[in-house]
């Protein structure tokens, strides 16, 4: 009789026990698959608003604070332009996009307004060094890993990270207020410092102090403004985990003449509820491990126990010790695939509808889930069956027929 055989068999016979074995692994399972489901949609629904919100690492002049930098974001104290240069070139991890700024004042119309003056992304990608420097792209385990970052940036998309794919000289980017107060619409023409500038695009109002600012290209602002190369604030979108790895130390140390400040709350917040979520998902495989292989190891030393005279028997009969072993090892690779799939099916059924519940996020399944959910699952059922398969086949037929 085929060992295939024999382990149908011996299932058929002793479900009870079998399901019982079974029904820990199914929940060990779930409760590790729904929780780390969830837990990598949150991820990527926060790193997705961090973007909307834009910068979230600010790199500012000595003497600036970041209550002058949100109060008037026009404080008068610069920055080289250089140091963009020096970011770009060091291939920080977590750096995803540079945003330098140099606000000045002016008037359009007579009335007074902020200009501002951006770099768009066409200048990073023009010069050779910095093309190959990893801005503008999303590194590797990010919470918003697999959002597209090739597409063509709209002008419009400044609204959000104050990035777009090119501005020339004399082209200009303008907010909501500005525009609805001088009466300014895509097309038309502005004049800043004696300078006539096309209207690429009036932005969508954000409810920021964005609204009431024209945009134009950085080296246009310095030419026109007297400034010389510099800036007054460099923004940069981070990777919140390496920003809570040490990102904002590496900066400062590479720019040991400027002040690296963070939007604190946002990432403790984040990383908070990573760590949470994370050592829940440990807590739930430790879970796994102990109550399932436990029972899966106590469910197998007791059917040793009460199939002595039938292992006896096969032994008598020529089985080897290797086949005893398989025996039960079959068995368990059964359960342990059978436990992976079912826990993996429910777990992801769980997430779909505690993430609207629990994080307020949509959550699909992730297929790579079911890898993992079933080898977890094997290998628990496997440790836990080897100790009783090898006590199974170092059995005596004599002393088994003699306790009959």
């Amino acid at each position: 009789m085929r060992t295939r055989t024999l382990v149908w068999k011996e299932m058929r016979e002793r479900p009870v026990a079998l399901l019982t074995c079974l029904l820990a692994i199914v929940l060990g399972v779930t409760a590790q698959v729904a929780v780390r489901t969830v837990t990598v949609h949150s991820e990527m629904a926060v790193a997705l608003e961090l973007d909307a919100l834009g910068a979230n690492v600010l790199i500012l002049p000595k003497g600036v604070t970041l209550q002058d930098y949100y109060a008037a974001d026009m404080h008068g104290e610069t920055l080289p332009e250089e140091y963009v240069g020096r970011v770009a070139l060091s291939k920080l991890q977590g750096v995803d996009n540079l945003s330098p700024k140099l606000c000045v004042p002016t008037t359009l119309n007579g009335q007074p307004v902020t200009l501002t003056g951006i770099l768009p992304k066409s200048e990073f990608q023009a010069k050779a060094a910095w093309a190959g420097a990893g801005v503008f792209s999303r590194p590797v385990g990010c919470g918003a890993a697999g959002v597209p970052t090739d597409a063509p940036a709209d002008p419009k998309s400044l609204a959000r990270k104050r990035v777009i794919e090119t501005l020339g000289e004399r082209e200009a980017l303008v907010g909501s207020e500005v525009a609805a107060r001088h009466g300014l619409k895509d097309g038309d023409t502005a004049e800043f410092f004696g300078e006539k500038f096309t209207v690429l695009a009036v932005l969508p109002a954000t409810g920021t102090v964005d609204d009431a600012r024209v945009f134009a290209h950085l080296h246009a602002v310095q030419a026109l403004s007297g400034k010389g190369e510099v800036v007054n604030v460099i923004e940069v979108v981070g990777c919140c985990k390496q920003i809570a790895g040490g990102l904002v130390d590496n900066l400062s140390a590479l720019l040991p003449e400027a002040k690296v400040v963070t939007i604190a709350q946002v990432v403790k917040t984040q990383q908070n509820v990573n760590r949470l979520m994370e050592n829940l998902s440990l807590v739930f495989l430790a879970v796994l491990l102990s109550v399932g292989g436990a029972a899966m190891a106590g469910t197998f030393f007791a059917n040793v126990s009460e199939r002595r005279k039938e292992i006896g028997t096969l032994m008598a009969l020529g089985a080897t010790p290797d086949a005893v072993v398989s025996l039960f090892v079959g068995k368990a690779l059964v359960l342990g695939l059978a436990g992976g799939v079912g826990g993996f099916l429910l777990g992801s059924a769980a997430a779909m509808w505690l993430g609207p519940q629990l994080a307020n996020v949509a959550v699909r399944p992730i297929p790579i889930m079911a890898a993992v959910a079933v080898g977890v699952s094997l290998v628990v059922t496997l440790l836990a069956s080897l100790l009783p398969a090898w006590r199974a086949s170092r059995l005596d037929p004599c002393v088994c027929f003699r306790e009959v």
